[in-house]
């Protein structure tokens, strides 16, 4: 019986441990990991959230830069740290589900590693040509492309990435032949694409806007399920040329596996409350980008769908890592 109750009494000071420690979190600085450069797309995204968060937790929140391996390095950093909410990852989805297929030896399911916590913006990507080649839009792209089959180069930031899936399903889904050349990010790739070099490119729309502007290239669509507000002309591949062809690029905050479900909800509520703010959603509208409140259990159902979709897409076009 006093063995009982001992174990009665160890259990309750462990569950009000747990308890006081979700309740007064954070007692030190909180690290928001990043696989990304300095200046890097989810450093950019961080840095105002984590201002903001310091703000609201009277605590110091900071970026902690974990460029390498597409993202694998910051991942593993996240996924072996403490589960008390003071390492967070802030990653693109890019870098947490397709790298977990194509850059993890041995591939790995990050729900088994990470606690999804929010998804913090999405956006689609724009479908870009160089002016000699003949298509102003989706449409008229497979036209060209089915009329010369393996002619049309299209380039992306490497194997693997969002860019190159997005050119791969559209491959599969207009049923048309297009010559991947892959490179080592985006910078290089646009380069050859202004130069004639290449001709077609699925990226992100701050990097070509001003080329786009400028006309030395030209936006035929748009990978979203509706137009960007930023090019209010140009369709959707879905609208022009392919019913259902959808590709979308988020970021997303996750936590160590093990973090008190009291810490995920409070990190997700103070995420929501600073991304619904009017100074927020206009700086979020200025990048192109879309955010939508969701709860931890909405974010994790998310992630899951895509990790399933992305190795179906994968497998489909017999992706390899390089």
């Amino acid at each position: 019986m006093v063995n009982a109750r001992l174990l009665l009494l160890m259990m309750s000071s462990c569950l009000l441990s747990g308890v006081v420690s979700a309740q007064t979190w954070p007692t030190r600085v909180v690290r928001m990991v990043t696989g990304s450069v300095a200046g890097g797309g989810a450093d950019i995204t961080g840095r105002p959230i984590a201002q903001r968060m310091s703000e609201l937790l009277k605590q110091q929140v900071i970026i902690d830069n974990r460029p390498g391996a597409a993202g694998l390095l910051a991942n593993d950093l996240v996924a072996k740290a403490a589960p008390d909410g003071h390492t967070l990852l802030l990653t693109p989805g890019s870098f947490l589900i397709i790298s977990s297929y194509l850059n993890a030896r041995p591939p790995y399911d990050p729900l088994t590693l990470l606690t999804p916590i929010a998804q913090v913006d999405s956006y689609s990507f724009v479908l870009v040509v160089h002016p000699s080649v003949p298509a102003k839009n989706a449409k008229e792209l497979v036209a060209v492309a089915k009329a010369k089959p393996g002619a049309l180069s299209f380039v992306s930031s490497g194997v693997g990435s969002n860019f190159h899936l997005a050119g791969e399903l559209f491959k599969l889904r207009g049923n048309v032949e297009l010559w991947h050349v892959p490179y080592k990010g985006s910078p290089q790739a646009i380069v050859d694409l202004l130069a004639g070099r290449a001709d077609v490119m699925f990226v992100g729309l701050p990097a070509v806007m001003p080329h786009i502007k400028s006309g030395r290239l030209r936006a035929i669509g748009v990978t979203g399920p509706k137009r960007n507000p930023l090019l209010p002309d140009v369709q959707t591949v879905a609208e022009s040329a392919l019913p259902g062809y959808e590709v979308i690029g988020w970021e997303g905050v996750f936590a160590p596996l093990g973090t008190s479900r009291e810490i995920v909800h409070r990190v997700n509520a103070m995420i929501n409350e600073i991304l619904m703010t009017p100074e927020m959603r206009e700086l979020w509208a200025s990048k192109g980008v879309d955010f939508i409140p969701n709860t931890a259990e909405q974010f994790a159902a998310k992630v899951r769908e895509d990790y399933e979709n992305v190795g179906r897409l994968i497998k489909a076009a017999g992706i390899k890592a390089e």
